[in-house]
């Protein structure tokens, strides 16, 4: 990506000197099951909505109490560990794309008449909290509705190259802006009418509704990387492919497989592999709103 001359964000807060420690290393269980696809749910309604990931600890399949996970306080005292080149770089790169991310759904929504408010978005080590709870950087990115903020821990980059396959700049703007892709969600009163239609349904359809809010954020990544295609000039050569790279490897059928070796799709909450690089190319392709409808696009 051709990044280094765009305008940076102000709504980055970097925390990456004072975030808890939040707790202690990965064991090798917990290392091989990292990527495993599961949806918590705090009092603030759906919270982490993007790679859906869970440190398993242990031999203790979910060794994580989901239930009273949100009140959980920040461990540890504050880092006092100094940032390197690289973290600077990485940080200034998500300020870029952060940035650009602004300037396209400004100009989005402009044209339909509204004003777009832009998140702030958290840089942190190993463990945060938010307005949905306490946060664990094995947990993945994530958007916080409670808050409207994006947290991520940037280590998760390394994970995606080396756990996942999905390296380059591109595949990491993708998980920014499907993260984005949630906050629009939330201004548009999308996020608030799919945690109503969830009231009283069985866990399967409530996972088949998760599914189609997470292609619906694909979707909205790819209207971003059409327009800082068209509008930006920001791609480069074989970006693209990073990206559809990233989009499948977190395919709910990839990180079960990776994870436990079988695959069921009745749990799937993000969507297959196929599913989710099918509609980020749709709205990279068309740079429309319109055509992310994943709620009757798919059963």
């Amino acid at each position: 990506m051709d990044w280094k001359g765009g305008r940076r964000s102000n709504n980055v807060d970097d925390l990456r000197n004072s975030s808890g420690s939040g707790g202690g290393g990965l064991g090798l269980i917990g290392l091989v099951l990292r990527f495993l696809p599961f949806l918590l749910r705090t009092k603030f309604g759906r919270s982490l909505l993007l790679i859906g990931v869970v440190v398993i600890g242990g031999a203790k399949l979910l060794g994580v109490d989901l239930v009273n996970f949100a009140d959980q306080p920040t461990q540890g005292s504050a880092s006092t560990q100094n940032l390197s080149n690289e973290d600077k770089e990485l940080a200034d790169f998500v300020s870029v794309i952060l940035a650009n991310t602004e300037d396209v759904w400004t100009m989005i929504f402009q044209k339909s008449g509204k004003q777009y408010q832009a998140p702030r978005l958290v840089l942190f080590r190993n463990g945060v909290n938010s307005a949905c709870g306490f946060a664990q950087s094995a947990m993945g990115p994530f958007y916080c509705p409670g808050d409207n903020k994006l947290y991520i821990d940037l280590s998760f980059y390394e994970d995606m190259k080396t756990q996942l396959g999905a390296p380059g700049d591109f595949a990491q703007a993708y998980v920014i802006a499907h993260e984005v892709g949630h906050h629009v969600q939330n201004l548009l009163g999308i996020s608030d009418k799919v945690q109503a239609a969830e009231r009283g349904l069985s866990k399967a359809d409530v996972n088949k509704l998760s599914v189609k809010q997470e292609l619906q954020a694909d979707c909205f990544a790819g209207v971003w990387g059409h327009y800082a295609d068209k509008s930006f000039r920001m791609l480069q050569t074989g970006d693209l492919e990073e990206a559809l790279t990233a989009a499948s490897a977190i395919g709910d059928d990839n990180l079960q497989r990776k994870a436990q070796g079988t695959v069921r799709p009745e749990s799937f909450t993000h969507g297959s592999a196929k599913q989710r690089v099918e509609w980020f190319k749709r709205g990279i392709d068309s740079g429309s709103i319109q055509a992310c409808d994943t709620f009757s696009g798919i059963n």
